[in-house]
């Protein structure tokens, strides 16, 4: 009777295990809506997983709402994330470290910026790249690309050349959350 009652029990556990639901298929999906419409944004853990948790913590916050794309430079990126709006700040969390991989820069692929020449000070600000960037290729760290969107990107109001592609009246990010938390 022990025996059976034992065995009626861890059977119970395994089904109960195996009945744990998988991951869902939008894990890990940003939502960045703009003026000009949504952005769909697929974050690659498998490549970047500690800033991958960041921007998710930091979209759950809603830290991004309202944040301005400061430096956005045609052909090449547009770049958001400091709440400063200046490209010299980031959120209240210390720096991550860098986590490069050999996934290149491909148009659509977001990046994590950084302070000047330190490979790990990367925290809140990232940027999407207009175009094939093969010279980030190993220098900075990949942790999404646009699933859909892009002519969204494409409509980023651009910088100068002369201000190093500093923004006057930038466009915002209106809201970024991750999926399955719009609120």
């Amino acid at each position: 009777m022990k025996f059976t009652r034992r065995l009626i029990l861890a059977a119970a556990a395994v089904a109960a295990l195996s009945a744990t639901p998988a991951r869902a298929a939008d894990d890990h999906l940003l939502y960045l809506d703009t003026k000009d419409g949504r952005v769909t944004i697929k974050l690659r853990p498998d490549l970047a997983p500690k800033h991958v948790e960041r921007i998710e913590k930091l979209a759950k916050e809603h830290f991004y709402d309202g944040i301005v794309f400061h430096r956005v430079i045609d052909g090449f990126m547009a770049q958001a994330g400091d709440p400063t709006g200046t490209g010299m700040q980031g959120s209240r969390y210390t720096d991550l470290k860098a986590e490069f991989t050999d996934t290149p820069f491909k148009r659509g692929t977001l990046g994590m910026a950084r302070e000047g020449g330190d490979v790990n000070s990367g925290n809140s600000q990232f940027f999407i790249v207009y175009a094939d960037a093969p010279q980030l290729n190993g220098k900075y760290t990949v942790f999404g690309e646009v699933v859909s969107g892009m002519d969204v990107v494409d409509k980023i109001k651009k910088g100068s050349k002369s201000n190093n592609g500093m923004v006057d009246n930038p466009d915002k990010i209106i809201k970024m959350r991750v999926a399955g938390d719009e609120s």
